[in-house]
């Protein structure tokens, strides 16, 4: 068992190792000053989000980029809320919003709203470039500039942009925000190795192009989640030497936690349940690693009760664990300017593994509640 123990250990550390080497070799992008060429079908796909609207629009009326090159296209999933409403009052205010501007209704085709919240919306782009973005999120001035100058650079096909969850201190948000840079380290790491498999859908830009190259979201448009990491996977595919992380503090999107453990737990049996469905190996092998390490954290001690040795196995996993994670998060923390505390890491690292035992086994077997609609299991 020791063996057992060590070797989890070691295979652990390794893939993380490799997606800091991969996170080191993503240079972060150093915008510049030039005249902007690149026009921009912002996407936001929302249910319900009356609370959480307003700091998006307001961020983006505060965006530098010249208002004629972009279109914002907001489409609504069956709203019961005033969202509507609320977002029809804000956009018409011409005094506030400079760029044209759609409210679209869903057209529903699949078992995916979002993906066909989104489909519906690529419809009727005006441009080339979509960004999807969610709607309890917001962006920072520069945000569209940041994007220009690195396509004015790069050939690309998709670019990926960094998501930072907000925290107002709270037990339940801190946990959000560290695991959620635990996922954005782990999806610049895949990036710089020139192996993606993983993004975040809140801040995604792609071709429309592209996006119809590959035959939109068909193939997986019967799994509700996953608009962003199977698009990934697929434009990956095609254009394989065309898909960057864009590593820039200007492009970073903040996004809105979720206020109640429940809630957070939905959330990541939402995110768990698409898993099942990548082909990317590497993705699916260093899931099955952070599993079972986890399930070893977690049932290590009564493993140890069977032989006072196997404490020795099971120390070095703790601590190579712990080690190695706090050494990731700490880099990518810098890179979106946050703190991160010894003590508040230390929780976090312990309430981690229950988290993820929990929501596995939801993922894989059970249904899940989103935005007020139930979910279930798609069986192929």
């Amino acid at each position: 068992m020791i063996l057992v123990f060590v070797c989890i250990g070691m295979i652990y550390l390794i893939s993380l190792g490799l997606l800091l080497i991969g996170n080191m070799q993503l240079s972060i992008f150093a915008s510049e000053a030039v005249t902007p060429v690149t026009g921009f079908s912002i996407v936001i796909p929302f249910r319900n989000e009356q609370k959480t609207l307003p700091k998006l629009v307001q961020s983006f009326q505060n965006l530098s980029y010249p208002p004629d090159m972009y279109q914002l296209i907001f489409v609504d999933d069956a709203s019961e809320d005033g969202s509507v409403s609320l977002l029809e009052v804000m956009l018409q205010d011409r005094s506030r919003q400079r760029a044209p501007f759609l409210i679209l209704t869903n057209e529903r085709h699949s078992r995916s709203p979002k993906k066909d919240a989104i489909t519906t919306a690529i419809a009727e782009a005006k441009y080339e470039w979509i960004i999807t973005i969610d709607a309890d999120c917001s962006v920072l001035p520069r945000w569209l500039d940041t994007f220009d100058v690195f396509l004015q650079q790069k050939e690309a096909q998709l670019i990926a942009g960094p998501v930072l969850y907000e925290s107002n201190g709270s037990k339940v948000q801190q946990y959000q925000q560290l695991d959620g840079l635990s996922l954005q380290a782990v999806a610049m790491g895949g990036f710089g190795l020139g192996h993606p498999f993983l993004c975040n859908g809140a801040n995604l830009a792609y071709r429309k192009s592209a996006f119809e190259n590959v035959g939109g979201f068909g193939g997986n448009d019967q799994i509700a989640s996953g608009d962003d990491i199977f698009l990934l996977e697929k434009i990956h595919t095609a254009f394989p030497k065309e898909i960057h992380f864009l590593k820039s503090q200007e492009a970073i999107v903040t996004t809105h936690p979720e206020t109640d453990w429940a809630a957070v737990v939905r959330q990541r049996i939402r995110w768990a349940s698409k898993t099942a469905h990548q082909k990317n190996i590497a993705a699916k092998a260093f899931g099955a690693v952070v599993f079972l390490t986890n399930v070893l954290l977690l049932t290590g001690p009564l493993l140890c009760l069977f032989h006072n040795s196997f404490w020795i196995g099971y120390a070095f996993l703790v601590i190579t664990k712990i080690g190695i994670d706090y050494i990731v998060l700490k880099r990518t923390a810098h890179f979106f300017q946050q703190k991160i505390s010894p003590g508040h890491y230390l929780r976090n690292a312990l309430l981690y593994p229950m988290v993820t035992v929990v929501v596995l086994p939801g993922s894989i077997f059970g249904s899940y509640t989103w935005k007020g609609r139930l979910h279930k299991k798609h069986i192929n």
